[in-house]
């Protein structure tokens, strides 16, 4: 059975404000390298509201600090840009050929995606990934034209992921899926969506409460053998989240980035935010035999989610007050990033699934040991340290690896050994 936690006090906290604004310590001046290097946050505010029960939220965390909404001339945005973060997860440089199809699934319409994704990749020096060059797609649950009314929140989020798998894999297609609302059945169908159209691999950014009806879900949307599908294991802490808890998804947790003097320049805590825990409902898989849950735990991975240390993203749709350049940060930002890493890491000797790759070859990731969501027993499950721990998995990409999992140069060619069940 799942571990019971003793709740801390901040958590408590947390709810009480409604998780509607979250304040950590005396803000630092906001500052950002010419590459755009990560600003000090230190206010932020969900985008999505929390729904009910079987009804998902985005988890998108937005800045509330000061930062150059619109930019000068030679002014760099504020956050981690693409080259900030290929370089942290030993990401390579962009190859000229068209690489797989990477899809993010969200509820609900940004009509101003295919231009605000074109005003990022202009600012860093990427190339064009369009509509009309074959580049991007996007549709509706049901893979068709027809799209669902826009919503400024789910905006933000579709903005975060569409950049983010932008700032992992220059050269991968884009298929955006919008699904009509937030509840599950719904995203899910735009998931199958998604794996119908050929999506390599599958980003879902969103989360809701577990319940029971979460295995019949994994059979209807998240089982898709040879396809990647990440989820993020949420914002709210100590906790699990689905469909994070699906095992058929590789869960995503979160960390603080911050640069250092060290040879990879970059350290890593887990992010006080992370989702993690055991879950309620969910099987054990078998390649989890070793972490401390009788249950699935969660993450299995991580990558940067601490707003403070957030990401750059260009939103031009007004929504809370805020358009144009902004911070962003979430578990919503690692999910997208983890997804775009590794439809073209390979995922060999994995029984179809592609969630036990990181468990298969450990070495290719960094082991965060510092850090913690809340306080919990035993203490794996919400604080880092050696080895697999709640909050960040077995750790964050260190390395480019091939098709047999061997770690490579940032920049060599690469094999893609994914296997795709029709």
């Amino acid at each position: 059975m799942p571990r019971t936690p003793v709740r801390p006090v901040r958590r408590a906290l947390a709810a009480l404000a409604g998780g509607l604004l979250l304040v950590a310590g005396a803000a630092p001046a906001l500052a950002a390298s010419a590459r755009g290097g990560a600003p000090q946050h230190h206010h932020h505010h969900r985008a999505c509201p929390a729904a009910a029960r079987g009804i998902a939220a985005c988890h998108v965390l937005v800045s509330d600090d000061a930062v150059p909404h619109v930019l000068t001339a030679g002014q760099a945005p504020a956050g981690y840009g693409p080259a900030d973060l290929q370089a942290a997860y030993g990401m390579p440089a962009a190859g000229n050929a068209p690489g797989p199809t990477v899809a993010v699934v969200d509820a609900y319409d940004l009509p101003s995606a295919e231009s605000d994704l074109a005003t990022y990749r202009a600012q860093f020096g990427l190339p064009s990934c369009t509509s009309a060059d074959g580049c991007l797609t996007k549709v509706g649950q049901t893979g068709t034209a027809a799209l669902p009314p826009a919503n400024a929140a789910w905006g933000q989020e579709i903005a975060l992921d569409l950049q983010m798998v932008s700032a992992a894999c220059p050269n991968c297609r884009i298929l955006l899926v919008e699904a009509n609302s937030g509840s599950i059945p719904n995203l899910g169908a735009a998931v199958n969506t998604a794996v119908r159209l050929g999506a390599a691999a599958v980003s879902n950014s969103y989360g809701t409460a577990e319940t029971t009806a979460d295995t019949g879900y994994d059979t209807s949307y998240y089982n898709h053998p040879g396809v990647v599908l990440t989820a993020a294991s949420g914002d709210n802490g100590y906790g699990v989240q689905y469909p994070a808890a699906s095992p058929g998804v590789t869960a995503v947790g979160g960390t603080t980035l911050t640069r250092d003097g060290s040879a990879r320049g970059f350290s890593e805590t887990a992010w006080s935010g992370a989702g993690s825990g055991c879950s309620a409902y969910e099987p054990k898989p078998a390649w989890q035999s070793g972490i401390p849950c009788s249950t699935r735990g969660v993450a299995d991975v991580a990558a940067v989610a601490d707003p403070r240390t957030g990401v750059a993203v260009y939103d031009s749709t007004p929504a809370g007050g805020q358009s144009g350049w902004q911070v962003f940060g979430g578990t919503s930002a690692a999910s997208p990033l983890i997804a775009a890493l590794y439809v073209q890491a390979g995922s060999p000797a994995t029984a179809g699934n592609p969630a036990a790759y990181s468990y298969a070859h450990p070495g290719s990731l960094n082991d965060v040991t510092a850090g913690a969501n809340g306080t919990c027993s035993p203490a794996s499950l919400c604080t880092a340290g050696p080895g697999w721990d709640g909050p960040t998995g077995l750790g964050t990409p260190k390395a480019w690896l091939d098709g047999s999992g061997a770690a490579q140069a940032a920049g060599r060619p690469r094999t893609v050994a994914f296997t795709r069940t029709p």
